[in-house]
This record gives structure tokens, C-alpha cells and sequence, in this order.
């Protein structure tokens, strides 16, 4: 089951990563085509890169994974508490 989860999280990760060199493969034709300015393309890859951002955060929350900040206040306890434990001369 752990290993089946793994794959899934890797697999959706790598779609991300392939999500992302295909928005900027069709935002640099269209602006080949002249549809949309140098400028407009860098906003709206943005956006899009954002909007990716914001929704792996999501889906990392929502099962619910350990953030960085989580596991650096968790290190800081431990050693807090080792501290307590075995005191230093």
C-alpha cells in the first residue's frame, strides 16, 4: 500500500513537471503566432506556474503532509527534550 502511494505521488509530480513544459511550449507558439506579446506570455505563465503551486500545496494538505516548517518545529522540540533528558555537563 505505502509503495502504491509513492508511486501515485511521484507519478502526479511528474505530470506537473510535464504540465509545465507544455504550457510553455503552446505559450511560445502562440507567441510565435504573434498572438499574445513577449510580455503577456511571461504574466500568464505565471499565473498558470502559481495557480500549479497553490494547488499541489492543496493536495499536499489536504493529505496531510508534514511541512518544512512543521518538521523544523518538530526538530526543535526533540532537541529541546534530548536536552532535558541528558543534560550537558
Amino acid at each position: 500500500m505505502k509503495e502504491t502511494f509513492k508511486k501515485g505521488v511521484a507519478l502526479g509530480l511528474g505530470l506537473a513537471a510535464a504540465g509545465v513544459e507544455q504550457a510553455e511550449k503552446v505559450i511560445d507558439e502562440l507567441v510565435k503566432k504573434g498572438e499574445m506579446t513577449t510580455e503577456e506570455s511571461k504574466e500568464f505563465f505565471n499565473e498558470y506556474y502559481q495557480k500549479g503551486k497553490e494547488t499541489q500545496k492543496g493536495v499536499l494538505t489536504d493529505l496531510n503532509f508534514a511541512t518544512q516548517d512543521d518538521i523544523k518545529r518538530l526538530e526543535t522540540r526533540i532537541d529541546a527534550l534530548t536536552e532535558q533528558i541528558n543534560p550537558k555537563e
